[in-house]
């Protein structure tokens, strides 16, 4: 009994931070003061990267040179861009070293911006926004929310789905724009 107790103990505490992890629709404050290292050298907070994009569709690929599952969704995520030239797409890198980091942004041909963690994987970056997997994908809208916080390299079709409905929706604004009003 004390066994069947703990079972569901565990799976409800998964089942509750799986949740609040999928619905986080803004960043912390510590994730957007934390700063990241420019290609340039320079040092740029992530609320200040995030300004780039303002009334664009995102997709924040959390990658590293290093990580194995990482390179083998590079054809996908090429694939995603190919199919989706409207979106933006920033990558933040988890390498240790600016050289590898850079060499992998190279090796991979990897399309968009990018900025590297300086502390890493579990650094507090990392830690800001609940990494816990790479590599991760984070998709925000043209307002800036958050509308899928949490995907990994298995869930492309996830991603899709998520581009296509914010595409919907800029479509059907485009449409209400342009109607005539009736007074």
């Amino acid at each position: 009994m004390k066994k069947l107790a703990l079972v569901v103990i565990a799976f409800i505490v998964f089942i509750t931070l799986s949740y609040s992890q999928a619905e986080k629709t803004s960043f912390s404050k510590e994730a957007l003061s934390e700063k990241l290292l420019a290609t340039d050298g320079s040092q740029v907070a992530f609320k200040n990267i995030l300004k780039k994009y303002k009334g664009k569709t995102l997709v924040i690929e959390v990658w590293a040179s290093w990580c194995g599952d990482c390179v083998k969704a590079m054809p996908k995520v090429k694939e995603l861009q190919a199919n989706n030239p409207d979106v933006s797409y920033l990558f933040l890198s988890a390498d240790k070293t600016a050289d590898k980091w850079k060499a992998g942004i190279e090796k991979h041909e990897l399309k968009g911006d990018h900025f590297m963690m300086n502390d890493g994987m579990k650094g507090v970056f990392g830690k800001a926004i609940d990494l816990d997997w790479i590599p991760r994908y984070i998709v925000i809208d043209q307002s800036g929310k958050i509308v899928l916080y949490r995907a990994i390299e298995t869930d492309f079709d996830k991603i899709n789905e998520t581009l296509e409905k914010l595409r919907g929706v800029k479509i059907a604004e485009k449409f209400n724009d342009k109607s005539p009003s009736v007074n």
